[in-house]
């Protein structure tokens, strides 16, 4: 009867359960700005971040190099592992849930010694029984670590989903300055033609009386410092490559190019979205948010530290001095009981548990700001870039133009005996860097667009096969 009684109190608490102890979750308030700086025009909920990565980076031979690079990298497949493991640490936190069933036996052989008249005897002796053990979660000590663990699980898939974006964007970014160096190589050797095609003509006229040996050597010596840029490019562009194939996790390798960087239009405007939205989409601010809850739980776990654990234990078995009688009922045993402990005295260590657990979610929080605000400001140095860039372009290509003409006219006037040989050279010289500031402002106009579909949480609604498996 008592036994019966023990066992439907128990049973009460355990169902019934009590409330979890310790401070529920909010989100920290966050001042979000109206919209971001350097935004234009006025705010509205559409996003770059809301179309799938491959609607942005429209390149057919890019898609490909980021899906193989989703499909293959390492640093991606460790984040992958990282999320398999904070699963199994959830089933761990979740398993006091469930009463622990153990078992265990023993057999022995034994022998009496003569006493007061009994003969000495030698026998055997078996043992075997299964134990419960449950605790019974009064205060919500398995609530709250369950819920720590499971707060720790989704910090973890953000992270994995973070990792997924800037894997995505770092490819982008690699193989567009792969493009600009492949610009870059193509300028110098046309520029390295243009200035063969000078020293030609000053080496004819000096031949035909008119030039001199200092024509010829100045345009010489152009061409050769040219010249010497080619083999630095060819450099840069296989270390390029080979750092696009360890993102792949290949081995070193050629890549293929699509859309040449001079055949690519200027990038229109992107509408970032509402900046209160950005909370919800960058998975760095969903991981510092995840870990902040983490964290919090983890307190409602200090605190019940301090409560007594409250549980029910049972076992059932039997032994017996033959193997064969020990299930027999009459060699049975069991017992049933119930158990409280807790602790009285521990020189201050739970109290001090406690207060590390509160600074730990202190910490957190200040990191989730910190985060915000730095999400806020990339956000907002991306959208600057844009418009600043977009500037810098025009400018770039009219002076690119008018060091052509300049080129032109130089030679012209060379050749109708107008202007001397320094004009043609020192036109050729302005024109060479013009040109590569031009492909380099192109290369950093177009990575301002990756870098703002990164800092905006671009693909947010994608699931991960979607993320795999463009269509």
């Amino acid at each position: 009867m008592i036994a019966r009684r023990l066992v439907a109190a128990t049973l009460v608490l355990a169902l019934g359960g009590g409330c979890a102890l310790g401070p529920d979750y909010a989100r920290p308030p966050v001042d979000a700005p109206a919209e971001f700086r350097g935004q234009v025009g006025t705010p509205e909920a559409t996003s770059l971040a809301d179309l799938p990565w491959w609607d942005v980076f429209e390149d057919e031979v890019l898609q490909q190099l980021i899906v193989d690079a989703l499909e293959a990298n390492f640093d991606l497949a460790t984040a992958v592992h990282r999320v398999e493991q904070a699963k199994a640490q959830l089933g761990v936190a979740q398993s006091p849930f469930y009463p622990q069933i153990q078992y265990q036996g023993s057999a022995g052989r034994q022998r009496q010694p003569e006493l007061l008249g009994t003969p000495a005897a030698t026998f055997d002796l078996f043992y075997g029984a299964f134990s419960l053990a449950w605790e019974i979660d009064v205060w919500g000590r398995i609530r709250r670590s369950s819920e720590a663990a499971r707060e720790q699980l989704f910090a973890t898939e953000e992270f994995r989903r973070g990792v997924m974006l800037t894997l995505a964007t770092t490819v982008a970014e690699a193989y567009l300055g792969l493009l600009e160096l492949d610009r870059e190589l193509e300028i110098t050797r046309e520029t390295v033609k243009s200035f063969e095609e000078t020293l030609l003509l000053f080496t004819r006229q000096y031949q035909g009386g008119v030039g001199n040996k200092l024509e010829v050597e100045r345009a010489a010596a152009a061409l050769a410092q040219t010249q010497a840029q080619v083999p630095d490019l060819e450099r840069r562009i296989v270390a390029q490559e080979n750092a696009i194939q360890v993102l792949l996790g290949k081995s070193p390798g050629a890549v293929s190019r699509g859309i040449p960087l001079a055949d690519r239009p200027a990038p229109p405007d992107t509408p970032p979205g509402l900046p209160s939205a950005l909370l919800e989409r960058r998975p760095d601010v969903l991981q510092a948010e995840h870990t902040i809850a983490s964290a919090n739980a983890l307190v409602g776990v200090a605190i019940t530290n301090f409560f007594p654990q409250i549980g029910l234990t049972a076992l059932y078995g039997g032994q017996s001095t033959e193997l064969v009688d020990i299930v027999k009922g009459s060699f049975s045993l069991w017992n049933l009981a119930g158990n409280a402990a807790g602790p009285l005295f521990q020189g201050f260590e739970l109290l001090e548990q406690y207060r590390a657990q509160v600074a730990v979610w202190e910490q957190a929080k200040a990191q989730y700001e910190q985060t915000v605000v730095q999400a806020f400001a990339e956000v907002s140095d991306a959208l600057t870039a844009q418009q600043k860039l977009a500037l810098a372009r025009a400018a770039q290509e009219r002076a690119v133009h008018a060091f052509q003409e300049s080129v032109r006219l130089a030679l012209l006037r060379y050749r109708q005996g107008l202007s001397n040989y320094y004009e043609v050279l020192e036109a050729q010289q302005q024109l060479y860097p013009a040109e590569i500031a031009l492909a380099q402002v192109q290369q950093r106009q177009l990575v301002t667009v990756v870098t703002l579909y990164r800092t905006l949480g671009g693909g947010w609604q994608l699931t991960d096969t979607q993320w795999i498996q463009r269509p």
